[in-house]
């Protein structure tokens, strides 16, 4: 026992502890084990899912914008023809839901009609079709050809 040499303990004394319960790691080997996560990595799947999630969203938006678009224009087209039609000469009364047609005499004025552009016999319409249209209950009117 002449050759007994001393052993150092290789752990700082200021990483240790008598109460290793109170320690927020597990201490053992049973231990729930903690694993650092890799935060650039959660972080850039998070990013990915709220980019996928938006696009999404604002894909949506665009086709409710295009459809609401489309209805404008529809909208505005059936304003122009009404106006065209209350301007015309008118010598009856519309009913609503009737299809009635438009045309253009050589005056340049406009004239609302009940006979169609197929129905003026062998001589032909003397005057210029514009459209066909129907009233509708707003009192708008829809162009049907």
């Amino acid at each position: 026992m002449k050759n007994k040499k001393k052993i150092e303990n290789p752990i700082d004394e200021e990483h240790i502890t008598d109460q290793p319960g109170t320690l927020t790691y597990g201490h053992h080997r049973g231990s729930f084990p903690v694993i650092p996560t890799k935060q650039g990595t959660i972080k850039s799947k998070a990013i990915s899912a709220m980019e996928h999630q938006t696009d999404m969203q604002l894909d949506q938006i665009k086709q409710q914008m295009s459809l609401l678009a489309e209805k404008a224009n529809k909208i505005k087209k059936r304003v122009e023809i009404s106006e065209m039609i209350y301007h015309a000469e008118i010598r009856f009364e519309p009913l609503i839901a009737h299809t009635y047609h438009l045309y253009e005499n050589e005056e340049n004025h406009f004239l609302l009609m009940m006979i169609g552009p197929g129905e003026w016999g062998k001589k032909g319409c003397p005057l210029t079709f514009i459209s066909s249209v129907k009233l509708l209950a707003d009192h708008t009117w829809e162009v049907v050809k």
